[in-house]
């Protein structure tokens, strides 16, 4: 399915451009050099050619774009399931587990947290018992992180208790992914409930990254 789009990126390769993109992400992806315009304008071509969104959600679309190499192959997994989020289903829920613990970092986690599972949860509040309980206190940092994102976009609909319920249970992590997330999480949810963000980092040791980013705001 997606050998026209690989030779479409291919034609696209960017040598130069692709060393600056590793060097940003550490170099822990390769990358063909396309930026983000010039890929999007690609993968929306792919996507109208074979009319996928007017089809139902493709799995095996997205686990053939997360194995492929270059780093902008799981972008355009990103790009696709952004254009579907009403075609996402509870049976997707282990999908989203695989792709959040499979080439993590948080380029593609923070996406997947705030669009997919954001909305997957919105439609399937049981996935909250089910799975994302478990996230929040799993050995992988990615799962953990998702669990304190995955309302981040929530404003008024954000469910505090579990939103610090989550950050309780990572109060004391040395992980920077995690003590960021609780900073990011709560700055965000500051815009909507100012005092109780404000209450919360008052009365709860925070590590100093964590307030500095929840207070941003305040």
């Amino acid at each position: 399915m997606i050998s026209k789009l690989i030779e479409e990126l291919e034609k696209n390769r960017d040598n130069h451009n692709a060393i600056q993109m590793e060097k940003y992400m550490r170099n822990l992806f390769p990358f063909l050099g396309i930026k983000t315009p010039d890929r999007k304008k690609i993968s929306t071509e792919f996507f109208k050619d074979l009319e996928l969104n007017k089809k139902p959600f493709q799995v095996d679309l997205v686990l053939d774009l997360w194995e492929m190499k270059e780093r902008e192959y799981q972008y355009i997994a990103l790009d696709y399931m952004d254009r579907n989020l009403s075609k996402i289903e509870l049976e997707h829920t282990d999908l989203f587990q695989t792709l959040i613990t499979t080439k993590s970092w948080w380029d593609t986690v923070d996406m997947l947290a705030q669009k997919p599972v954001g909305q997957l949860v919105r439609q399937h509040p049981e996935i909250i018992a089910n799975k994302i309980n478990k996230w929040s206190t799993d050995e992988n940092i990615w799962l953990k992180r998702t669990a304190i994102l995955f309302q981040l976009k929530y404003k008024e609909d954000t469910n505090e208790d579990l939103l610090y319920t989550y950050i309780k249970r990572n109060v004391d992590s040395k992980e920077f992914f995690i003590q960021k997330a609780i900073g990011w999480a709560l700055r965000e949810y500051s815009k909507t409930n100012p005092t109780s963000v404000q209450e919360f980092i008052k009365s709860h040791e925070l590590a100093k990254l964590s307030i500095r980013e929840g207070s941003k705001y305040l």
